[in-house]
C-alpha cells in the first residue's frame, strides 16, 4: 500500500513546518498553507513524513494508507 499526505484543512493553521520537514513533497502557498502534488510518499521518506505529522502543532497533518489503482 501506498502513503500519501493528507491535510485536514480545518485544522490546519499555516504553521509552515511540514514544508520545512519535507521540502520535496510540500510547498506553500503565498498565505503559509502547504500545497501537494497528491503523489504517494515514497519509501524512504515515509519516517519523515510520520514525523512532520505527529510535529504539526495542531495534527492538521496525516499519513492515509491507500492501495495502487
Amino acid at each position: 500500500m501506498d502513503q500519501h499526505i493528507a491535510i485536514d484543512w480545518t485544522s490546519c493553521e499555516g504553521h509552515e513546518l511540514c514544508a520545512e520537514l519535507l521540502p520535496d513533497h510540500i510547498t506553500l502557498d503565498e498565505w503559509g498553507y502547504p500545497l501537494f502534488d497528491g503523489t504517494p510518499v515514497p519509501a524512504h521518506t515515509v519516517k519523515r513524513a510520520r514525523r512532520a505529522a505527529s510535529d504539526c502543532p495542531v495534527l492538521a497533518l496525516k499519513l492515509t494508507a491507500r492501495r495502487p489503482t
